[in-house]
């Protein structure tokens, strides 16, 4: 696997990658940040959250954006891999990129529907997350996760 820093360019590579990954959540849902996203917004997302973008053999397969709040302190915006690589660890490869890029992180927080098992599976089990709070966004319940060392 290969990791990249996105910059504008990437951003219909970006789009692709949100809409694969988040096309059931829209469905689901009604609505999703992350999908149906203008190049416009992408570009200004990028500028917002910085991406790493993961690619196997040439292919754009997922991509993991954050922003850093503090010094150690991370907030995981997104985490997405395309629909047909889920499931294979690619998610788990970009968290753990992440992690060795930014080796000063002391916590990391995050949030994700409340009725997305797998994720809250993928986060709690995989990763060790803990379940801090929950909220209402639009029209999803979401959880928020912390994770500290």
């Amino acid at each position: 696997m290969v990791y990249k820093y996105a910059d504008s360019s990437d951003a219909d590579v970006l789009i692709e990658i949100y809409n694969s990954a988040f096309h059931d959540d829209f469905i689901r849902y009604g609505e999703c940040p992350a999908y149906g996203r203008s190049r416009e917004d992408m570009e200004q997302s990028i500028q917002d959250f910085p991406k790493i973008i993961a690619y196997e053999q040439d292919k754009a397969i997922g991509v993991i954006s954050y922003k850093q709040e503090a010094p150690g302190k991370y907030y995981i915006g997104c985490l997405a891999v395309i629909k047909d690589m889920q499931g294979c660890g690619i998610g788990t490869q970009l968290m753990n990129h992440f992690m060795s890029e930014h080796p000063d992180w002391n916590e990391l927080t995050l949030v994700t529907p409340k009725d997305n098992e797998r994720n809250i599976k993928f986060y709690t089990g995989r990763f060790g997350f803990d379940i801090v709070g929950e909220e209402d966004d639009g029209k999803v319940t979401v959880l928020w996760f912390k994770l500290s060392r």
